[in-house]
């Protein structure tokens, strides 16, 4: 989007992109999402910003429709299987990676690798609730703050490396247009606004289905999941399996793995995994009886993906004028920083119960998956000491995969 929209076509300047990804890493929610709504924003108004960010969805929600169809529908031929049956072992060296991405920018002294580790064994040993930890943690880091303001003020920032591309469109020094001039009057109006959307939603949905419906609770769940994601998708993942895995019983552990891989190889952010995680959970419950899965699936899955970027339209489009009324760096809180080093532990525990379903998939009484262990490995050793991509691993991990399982295993 930087080479893109800064450097290519001019559209905004470096600070002015910058001072907008700013406030986007502050939210909850995919900040490439959020960053592409508040730019069609800047330059054409609300509907400029509801074309950029939908438009920013749309296509991977229409590919990971139809490859969970094609998952589900044919899940169980042995090339699929054995595909998925290769690809299970990179997530795991995918998600351990994602842990020391986040880790190595985020903890950064002895102070919040403790918050890290107690989030991590708080997890592991007592399955607390993953909105427990962020609030606790953000507690932490509010009186830590306060007290120790030197280890709490550690959070990475994007900022500018005065590269200078040229005259922009919105440039450094470009007045904020009429519409993203920031008054009270349109800050109340937006927000009334955007919570009568949310609870029309709502009401239409419990309305139609009631309550306790799936539709409804899938609605509900991912609104909360929407508001809980600091730190990236990777983030939102252990509260997505709570809920969706071992709370609600959408889907399986393995499914919600193999979901996963299908985000990491499409097109789009990988908080996309929310649109498979509603269509497996439309079908395998059989919203509309057994002869309409895939309208099941369809349908749950537009739930679960308008309500989890409904608030990211909304953070975006009532909190933007307000940004744009002065354009000093944005400093992540004491709070988020505490916040970010808690997410590092809760993602490794994720890779440890990944690990623990796919190399004791009958449980630890069965078999050790010892081709699973050594191919995690290599994915390990491809991602860390190698530097690929995720995609060309996962897609040669597949490969593998399926060759051992057909004609091997």
């Amino acid at each position: 989007m930087h080479q893109d929209l800064v450097e290519h076509r001019r559209w905004i300047s470096e600070k002015r992109f910058l001072h907008a990804l700013n406030y986007c890493m502050l939210l909850p929610g995919p900040e490439a999402q959020q960053l592409a709504t508040y730019i069609g924003w800047l330059m054409h108004k609300t509907w400029g910003g509801i074309i950029a960010g939908g438009l920013f969805v749309l296509p991977s929600f229409f590919i990971l429709v139809e490859l969970s169809w094609v998952y589900l529908k044919f899940g169980n031929q042995p090339l699929i299987a054995g595909l998925f049956y290769g690809i299970k072992p990179a997530v795991i060296a995918i998600v351990i990676f994602a842990a020391y991405r986040i880790g190595s920018r985020a903890l950064k002294n002895p102070a919040l690798w403790s918050i890290s580790a107690i989030s991590f064994a708080l997890t592991f040993i007592f399955n607390t609730p993953f909105p427990y930890l962020v609030f606790g943690a953000a507690l932490i880091g509010f009186i830590g703050g306060k007290l120790l303001p030197n280890k709490f003020n550690t959070a990475n920032q994007h900022k500018s490396d005065d590269k200078n591309y040229g005259a922009a469109w919105i440039d450094d020094h470009t007045p904020a247009p009429e519409h993203a001039r920031f008054s009270w009057a349109k800050f109340s109006r937006c927000i009334i606004f955007g919570v009568l959307l949310w609870i029309s939603a709502m009401v239409l949905l419990i309305a139609i289905y009631g309550w306790d419906s799936v539709l409804a609770q899938m609605a509900w769940f991912f609104t909360k999941a929407a508001l809980l994601t600091f730190g990236g998708a990777y983030a939102v993942l252990p509260y997505v399996f709570q809920g969706a895995v071992e709370h609600h019983h959408w889907l399986s552990a393995a499914q919600m793995i193999d979901g996963l891989a299908l985000g990491e190889t499409t097109p789009g952010p990988l908080i996309m995994i929310v649109t498979f995680v509603g269509f497996v959970g439309g079908w395998s419950k059989e919203l509309f009886g057994p002869d309409s899965l895939f309208l099941a699936g369809l349908i749950a899955a537009s739930v679960t993906t308008i309500f989890t970027f409904l608030p990211s339209f909304l953070f975006v489009l009532i909190g933007a004028p307000l940004i744009e009324s002065t354009h000093g760096n944005l400093k992540i809180t004491a709070p988020l920083t505490s916040i970010t080093a808690a997410v590092v532990g809760v993602i490794l525990n994720l890779a440890v119960f990944f690990a623990h379903h796919v190399l004791w998939p009958h449980g630890f009484t069965g078999k050790f998956e010892l081709f699973s262990l050594l191919l995690s490995l290599a994915a390990g050793a491809a991602l860390f000491r190698f530097k690929l991509g995720i995609i060309p691993i996962i897609i040669s991990c597949g490969v593998i995969g399926a060759a051992y399982a057909i004609w091997i295993k």
